[in-house]
């Protein structure tokens, strides 16, 4: 069947019981477990659809992201995508490249989930219990950076694998803890064993953590609409200005650079409760020696401009010459394993 006759069935009866929508997906459990919700949603909706596992070389190597390519998961959703062997791709927001690809539109971002970041520890200890020398795992230099920079003294080692994977290197005392998102825990039903989310102040999530990416071609309008359903305005917004900031930076997912958006409830003048956008962003030294902190607060209207507004403010306080660094430096921890919105 040619792209063209695929494109053109896509655009007669999907959404049928003859013709379900096809959700492309990668086959791990966590992302098995995000694309059953568009698909549920689109269920409950009257739609029809089913999920797609997409093989991705990422999925067959145990080399690290830097090796075989940062893009390799979401290249290969949206390779089935463009090519019309699927319908509807499903991402983990923050593995997206920040540069928008024209063949596509995110028709939806989902209520998004607690973006912050989570400790699994033995005897259920929180990260200030834990003694100097704990052997703490994670796979972000973001992360790492900002561990470090905490100066608990902890022995922070690179970390490979699924969640079982790395909860087990716990619970066999193979590491005293490990650091995961929390909203991944969530979605597999996993939050009982978090022994402390981490609260912004010692650790700023990656931009976009915890949120979804419902993502389409552009010119399939009529999927465009129907997608549009399952949009939170706050998530976008939060997400909008956490990706434009890590955008101005010019920095890849793993760089060592955290944000976080939060609609707040502020006062007018007259004593009128209006909502604005709270950004916190940083930039850290992947040794932990310096973090650079800024943020902002404005209008959700002008979510991007906000987060590119915080960027040159870093910026002007030194993260260039932070991100450089951390660039040239070598380090076994600057090269994260394939993730799952870990």
């Amino acid at each position: 069947m040619t792209n063209a006759t695929v494109q053109e069935h896509t655009m007669t009866g999907r959404g049928t019981a003859q013709a379900p929508w096809r959700i492309g997906t990668r086959g791990s459990h966590l992302a098995l477990t995000q694309a059953g919700t568009v698909r549920d949603a689109l269920i409950a909706a009257g739609q029809q659809a089913e999920l797609v596992i997409v093989k991705t070389a990422g999925d067959k190597s145990s080399d690290p992201v830097e090796k075989i390519g940062v893009g390799v998961f979401t290249t290969a959703l949206r390779d089935e995508l463009a090519s019309g062997a699927v319908d509807i791709a499903v991402h983990s927001y923050k593995d997206l490249p920040t540069a928008p690809d024209p063949r596509f539109t995110i028709a939806a971002v989902p209520v998004r989930e607690d973006p912050r970041d989570a400790v699994v520890a033995r005897d259920g200890m929180v990260l200030g219990e834990l003694p100097p020398g704990a052997k703490v795992g994670t796979s972000a230099p973001r992360r790492v950076a900002q561990l470090r920079a905490l100066g608990l003294g902890l022995e922070v080692l690179p970390l490979r694998g699924n969640i079982d994977t790395r909860i087990r290197k716990v619970v066999d005392g193979e590491l005293d803890a490990v650091i995961l998102a929390r909203a991944g825990l969530a979605r597999v039903d996993r939050l009982g064993e978090v022994t402390e989310a981490l609260e912004p102040v010692q650790m700023l999530p990656a931009p976009a953590q915890g949120a979804l990416a419902v993502e389409c071609r552009a010119e399939d309008t009529d999927l465009v609409t129907i997608l549009a359903a399952q949009d939170d305005a706050a998530a976008r917004a939060t997400v909008l200005a956490e990706r434009s900031l890590l955008a101005e930076l010019e920095a890849g997912c793993t760089a060592p650079v955290g944000a976080l958006a939060e609609v707040v409830e502020s006062l007018d003048d007259d004593g009128r409760v209006f909502e604005e956008l709270s950004l916190r962003g940083c930039a850290a030294a992947i040794d932990g020696s310096d973090v650079i902190r800024a943020s902002v607060v404005g209008s959700l209207a002008n979510a991007e401009q906000l987060g590119r507004s915080l960027a040159r403010e870093l910026l002007d306080l030194g993260a260039r010459d932070l991100l450089s660094a951390d660039d040239s430096a070598p380090s076994d921890l600057s090269n994260p394993s394939p993730m799952e919105n870990f």
